[in-house]
């Protein structure tokens, strides 16, 4: 699918979309509670139906009802069963090590990039456990034996998720242990985020001088109801459009306290000069004169493609380092961000882990691509309200991995976009 985006600018209101980080941890936690849940998540995208189709297979029972989630928990594990993670890397990083340490001699199947993301060290880590890990094919992992042990030491530089995982697998096996971080944590907030779920399902987590404490013992308690809170990761883009805009654009359903990092994103439209208001779930960007920054991306990667966005007709320089795990995502996004902002008219290059952006007034439009990647899509769309001439995208339908409503979310913003 291509989508065309005529010159025209964003203003007025839209709703934030449940986060799929944290539904991905609800449903998780639901699945291994002590009874049904039900998990309020209006959207059902790409990555959360991979979760819940894994967990189906394993044996929870997970019914779509409205805009919820009903889970009974799994109350006898399935062996052997067959995980489709789809693209999604959180479904298969968090729950390789889950399936490991309860012995389900699982395999996964997965697509797109996502065989080639890295595994290392968590892969190390479980095989010295006791689990046998077999490619069998190109996009096929399978798992064999049952992971011992509840003291594990893991780098922090690689993925948070697999930090996760890890804190899963030891309350869902109802383990006591610690998880010692070696080398800076990258994506902090993500753990947190994984902590804050665990909480809400009783688990007892704290937060030690090199890593995590985990008392797991009592296993995880439902609390009958629970909700997904809005997304600050794809509430990025609307927000975003403010920024460069000539109007306002408010989202509504987030929120300012929220343990995700992505809600950085209103401190760095701020730090680029855009007039920011608060107020209590909602936030309201416009613009004013923007002007270049240093973003240090460890903690944010996520956000890189659409800050680089707005970077794009920020004056002067923006440098945006600490983002070599960039390469390893749906796609490359340090060269597919170039290639898209350049495509368009921006002035950018890539650098060993970041990006370098200098701002012009205005972008000229033409013809870019997504590379399948989703948040690529949706940079060229915040990208298209900056361009003086139309803009075609392709491989647009690159946003049902995360945001399924997002083409029809941006024409209530008075976008003037059709598909082609």
């Amino acid at each position: 699918m291509n989508m065309r985006i005529y010159p025209s600018e964003a203003k007025g209101k839209i709703k934030a979309i449940a986060s799929k980080s944290a539904a991905h941890r609800l449903l998780i936690c639901a699945a291994f509670a002590d009874r049904e849940t039900v998990i309020r998540c209006k959207e059902l995208n790409d990555d959360i139906r991979a979760t819940a189709e894994c967990l189906r297979a394993l044996g929870a029972d997970i019914e779509r009802r409205g805009d919820s989630f009903l889970v009974a928990p799994v109350r006898e594990l399935r062996k052997n069963a067959l995980l489709n993670c789809n693209e999604s890397g959180s479904t298969l990083r968090f729950l390789l090590p889950v399936t490991c340490m309860l012995g389900a001699d699982s395999t996964f199947v997965m697509s797109g990039r996502l065989p080639s993301r890295p595994l290392s060290p968590l892969w190390e880590l479980l095989e010295k456990g006791g689990v046998s890990l077999e490619w069998t094919d190109t996009n096929v992992l399978s798992c064999k034996g049952k992971a011992e042990g509840n003291d594990f030491s893991i780098s922090g530089g690689v993925s948070s998720q697999f930090i996760s995982g890890l804190l899963f697998s030891l309350a869902v096996c109802r383990k006591s242990g610690n998880i010692k971080i070696t080398h800076k944590l990258e994506s902090e907030p993500y753990v947190q985020m994984t902590m804050e779920a665990l909480r809400t399902f009783g688990a007892e987590i704290k937060r030690t001088d090199d890593g995590y404490s985990v008392d797991g013992s009592r296993g995880l308690f439902s609390c009958g109801e629970v909700f997904a809170e809005g997304d600050w990761s794809n509430a990025a883009f609307p927000l975003a459009m403010g920024a460069i805009g000539k109007y306002p654009v408010t989202v509504t359903g987030v929120n300012i306290e929220s343990t995700q990092g992505d809600k950085k994103i209103v401190e760095l439209l701020s730090r680029f000069g855009a007039n920011i208001e608060v107020n209590t779930d909602e936030i309201t960007v416009s613009r004013e004169k923007l002007f270049g920054i240093d973003i240090d991306a460890s903690q944010i990667p996520d956000l890189v493609p659409v800050l680089a966005t707005v970077a794009s007709v920020a004056e002067g320089k923006t440098i945006i380092y600490n983002a070599s795990r960039l390469r390893l995502k749906e796609s490359d996004r340090l060269m597919s961000v170039k290639n898209m902002l350049t495509s368009l008219g921006a002035d950018i290059s890539e650098t060993e882990d970041g990006l370098v952006i200098r701002g012009r007034k205005e972008l000229l439009g033409g013809n870019t691509h997504s590379f399948g990647d989703h948040r690529i899509a949706m940079s060229a769309a915040v990208a298209a309200t900056a361009c003086k001439g139309e803009v075609v995208i392709e491989k647009a339908e690159a946003v049902e991995k995360s945001y399924p409503s997002f083409w029809e979310d941006i024409k209530n913003l008075e976008i003037k976009a059709e598909e082609i």
